[in-house]
């Protein structure tokens, strides 16, 4: 079997430590592994399937010989996505930096897996917020057609990255024991308080991963008639975002129809006996890759309406191991 060379850009963070742990788990043929980072992290080692693997700090000249090229986030590819594809790479980027970029194609396997085949050398992964709720919403949009999706959700502190999970431990910590707290992570305190408010105002009064929602949703379901309405708040919950999504759709379907649907769809998992009190909750969901899907009923406000709750782990699929799905339909369909 063929190897390919993979580099990560980021690699010392949380995102870029989960692609690591996922490329072992899936059994990703890689060859020539790179683990690049800013300058403040050359020269540290990390462990990785018994080898030290020393971190070089990231250059326009770091992807000679790669294949594939994993950022893990935030701005660096903007400024070495180029460099990598000119280099003869393809990118795959967990930030936001090309997303909405007609030429670049935004993806999640179970969703779109058509549109890597036609990647300029860069593909984004979408936001985790956005990639939880395709998933869902895909298997109903092909049967029935979804008209309007109106969201709430409640996002994790590790969205937020280190600082976000270290924000919440601490301020726990010091409300317990009578100290002062100290914001810095997040706009107010998180500890014990939930906080509307996620990424910068846009004009029209929506937060930006408000927006992301409503963009990512039309691009990868391939229909700009959609309407979504999303609230995103960030809630005391360590890690995975649940999410509260009512669809409306053309055709009208059923609390059996939908819940069928979504047991034969990929990466789905069903846990729907709310008589039982049996529904996804962020604490089981952690470090585990499919979106768990409970509370499916009818909603009572509209004529063809389904409202249901959807968990799972942001940093796993909502971003590392989404990247690493993509990775590999790229050595599926042959596209690296």
């Amino acid at each position: 079997m063929r190897k390919y060379n993979v580099a990560i850009v980021g690699a010392t963070g949380a995102v870029g430590q989960e692609l690591l742990k996922i490329l072992a788990e899936r059994s990703f043929p890689y060859g020539r592994l790179s683990l690049l980072a800013s300058e403040r992290s050359e020269g540290k080692t990390i462990t990785f399937q018994g080898r030290e693997h020393q971190v070089r700090a990231t250059t326009t000249d770091s992807f000679e010989g790669v294949d594939i090229v994993l950022f893990a986030g935030g701005s660096a590819a903007v400024e070495f996505a180029p460099a990598a594809v000119k280099a003869g790479a393809v990118v795959i980027d967990n930030g936001s930096s090309f997303r909405y970029d007609d030429a670049v194609p935004l993806v999640v396997p179970e969703v779109n897996p058509e549109d890597v085949r036609w990647h300029q050398g860069i593909i984004a992964n979408p936001n985790c917020s956005t990639i939880q709720m395709v998933v869902a919403l895909k298997p109903l949009h092909d049967a029935a057609r979804i008209k309007r999706v109106v969201v709430s959700t409640y996002q994790a502190v590790s969205g937020a990255g280190l600082p976000g999970l270290h924000e919440l431990e601490r301020q726990a910590a010091d409300i317990t024991a009578g100290r002062a707290v100290k914001v810095e992570a997040f706009q107010h305190q998180i500890a014990f308080n939930l906080i509307p408010q996620i990424d910068k105002l846009q004009d029209n009064l929506y937060y930006r991963e408000e927006m992301k929602m409503v963009w990512e949703t039309q691009k990868m379901l391939h229909d700009p008639h959609i309407r979504v309405c999303a609230t995103c708040v960030r809630v005391p919950v360590f890690r995975s975002h649940s999410e509260s999504v009512n669809v409306e759709t053309e055709r009208k379907l059923s609390v059996e129809e939908t819940r069928e649907l979504l047991r034969n769809a990929p990466g789905v998992k069903v846990i729907d006996d709310p008589a039982a009190s049996e529904y996804p909750m962020p604490f089981y969901t952690c470090d585990t890759d499919d979106v768990y899907v409970g509370r499916i009923r009818e909603d009572i406000s509209c004529d063809n309406g389904i409202a249901m709750w959807v968990v799972a782990d942001q940093i796993r699929k909502g971003a590392a191991t989404n990247a690493i799905q993509i990775a590999e339909l790229l050595v599926k369909e042959g596209l690296v």
